[in-house]
């Protein structure tokens, strides 16, 4: 298995051990940039953040650790966030 079908299915930020969704969350999937494929529990995100996008901390960015790729929905309430790129 390579390191993109292991990264699939996955939820940014869960524990290794248990990466995948859960049931009754919402989520969207994260589209291009370093964190490709992964998938962003919006279940308890803010009006401002599912509008205009959040900045998710990567080690695998442009910047490395502390690093952040910035994704933005593609429509409002959106199940697809775009890679707008990393900021440090």
């Amino acid at each position: 298995m390579d390191e993109l079908e292991f990264m699939r299915g996955r939820v940014y930020g869960a524990d290794h051990d248990d990466p995948g969704p859960r049931p009754g969350r919402v989520y969207a999937q994260l589209v291009g940039g370093p964190l490709d494929g992964l998938l962003l529990d919006i279940t308890d995100r803010s009006e401002h953040e599912l509008r205009d996008g959040v900045a998710l901390r990567t080690e695998i960015g442009r910047y490395g650790p502390g690093g952040r790729a910035v994704y933005t929905p593609r429509a409002a309430r959106g199940s697809r966030f775009d890679w707008r790129g990393d900021v440090p």
